[in-house]
């Protein structure tokens, strides 16, 4: 049985099986890769940038056939899937219409007085290893500024995405990219690891996904000096500081932990909260929560939909049950409450209060609609319990005091912090994380710059 199949988790039904690919069919897919990349390469940028460009308006004329995709591989709600084909598209476009600028000469002032610059190319084929939960913006955000470097890839994704996978493929031979430079494989783990990363030709890995994950991939491309831009998991605090509008910070401090049915690494997930404004917080949170039903995937308007299989849910559903055994507190929502058995990848959305550092709950990180408020003294107490945890992508700060605001988020341990609502997500903005949430950068001028030969040449 292969690895690489469609289970609608809706239904539990299998709907597609596609086949792993052989060991030679890997070998040959580098091989095919690195021969695209002599080519590709050199070819002039705006020529790469008109590929591009016909493949985002693809992933926008497409993008409700491409959301249904998804919403059968991995429960997403329509309108989701939509929002993130489209955003895929704006994605892919932005390096079209950017590339230009972001591949220009650096020239340096320099003591002797010489013609000194930064000359910025391509490396070679680059291997993609991305996760299930966004199946085309991960991809779109790894894949596209490579190409449009110069860079050919080799991408596996998650093997419960292989529809979306093989029509990303599809889509880009439709605009036109060269054989060979945007290589699909149906490898396994082993694979990936004796086969792909050690060869020579691949110059580099990228991985989303979780730590374990990760750290196996590390090591290998360690052990091969390859380099490796990691973005794995998150607990990301929500800090609420001081406010005007309580009841905008709870409509965001929902939207935030709800989107992608919870299913996101920079969610917010842990809401710290300064003891005045706590009890209003969590009993307006908690009745938001409560009021959340799950839908349907093909509910376009749906905040909560199933999760990604029976097996994910199964998992937050004893996460939430052993945290109330070590004494947190429900205060929305709740095993008990929600659905245990019978209804598969279905989960209710829960709001858990009294989370101790001796608790599991308090180090782990929730992959769904569950999440956690935590009562601070005083904003030290705040940046403390922000900072206690083994993550470090996201945050989200609310404070009405700009000057305050800005000193709070420079002592946050975290890639990047968003206050009073600010959206630190678009396409034109650096996105990654420090601590056991990874390294290096995507989207923005960062992205593609992490697989970059930047060549100083030097003349009199």
């Amino acid at each position: 049985m292969s690895e690489y199949r469609v289970i609608d988790p809706a239904t539990g039904q299998l709907v597609r099986e596609y086949p792993t690919a052989t060991d030679d069919e890997v070998r040959a897919a580098v091989e095919r890769a690195h021969e695209a990349f002599a080519s590709w390469s050199t070819t002039p940028i705006a020529e790469r940038a008109a590929v591009l460009s016909r493949a985002a308006a693809i992933f926008a004329e497409r993008s409700r056939e491409l959301a249904e995709i998804i919403r059968t591989e991995m429960g997403k709600p329509l309108g989701q899937g939509i929002f993130e084909a489209e955003f895929s598209g704006e994605i892919i476009q932005y390096y079209a219409d950017n590339a230009e600028a972001f591949l220009g000469d650096e020239v340096l002032e320099n003591r002797g007085g010489v013609d000194a610059r930064v000359r910025k190319s391509a490396q070679g084929a680059i291997l993609g290893i991305m996760p299930w939960n966004f199946p085309y913006y991960q991809v779109a955000r790894f894949a596209f500024p490579n190409l449009m470097l110069g860079n050919t890839v080799v991408l596996k994704h998650a093997p419960q995405c292989p529809w979306s996978a093989t029509t990303i493929a599809e889509i880009l031979t439709e605009a036109g990219l060269p054989a060979g430079a945007y290589e699909n494989v149906f490898a396994t783990n082993e694979q990936i690891s004796d086969i792909v990363i050690p060869h020579p030709a691949i110059r580099g890995v990228s991985l989303t996904g979780s730590e374990r994950a990760g750290a196996a991939v590390a090591e290998v491309a360690g052990r091969n000096l390859k380099k490796v831009v990691l973005e794995l998991g998150g607990s990301d605090p929500f800090i609420v500081i001081s406010t005007d509008d309580l009841d905008a910070v709870v409509e965001n401090a929902l939207e935030t932990r709800m989107e992608n049915s919870g299913q996101s690494c920079n969610a917010s997930k842990r809401f710290i909260v300064v003891d005045e404004l706590y009890d209003a917080f969590a009993e307006r949170l908690a009745a938001a929560i409560a009021a959340l039903e799950v839908g349907g995937p093909e509910d376009e308007d749906a905040l909560v939909g199933p999760l990604s299989s029976a097996a994910a849910a199964q998992r937050l559903r004893r996460q939430v049950a052993d945290a109330v055994v070590d004494g947190a507190t429900v205060l929305a929502g709740g095993v008990e409450a929600g659905v245990e058995t019978g209804e598969g990848a279905r989960v209710r959305p829960t709001l858990l209060g009294g989370a101790a550092p001796a608790m599991a709950l308090y180090r782990e990180e929730l992959f769904g609609p569950v999440g956690t408020v935590y009562r601070a003294k005083d904003v030290d107490d705040a940046i403390r319990i922000a900072n206690d945890t083994p993550f470090g992508l996201g945050s989200r700060l609310w404070c009405s005091d700009p000057e305050q605001a800005c000193a709070i988020a420079d002592r946050i341990d975290a890639g990047m912090v968003a206050i009073n609502g600010a959206g630190a997500e678009d396409y034109d903005m650096p996105f990654g994380g420090t601590k056991r949430s990874g390294f290096g950068r995507e989207l923005g001028p960062h992205g593609m710059e992490e697989f970059m030969n930047r060549k100083l040449v030097v003349m009199p």
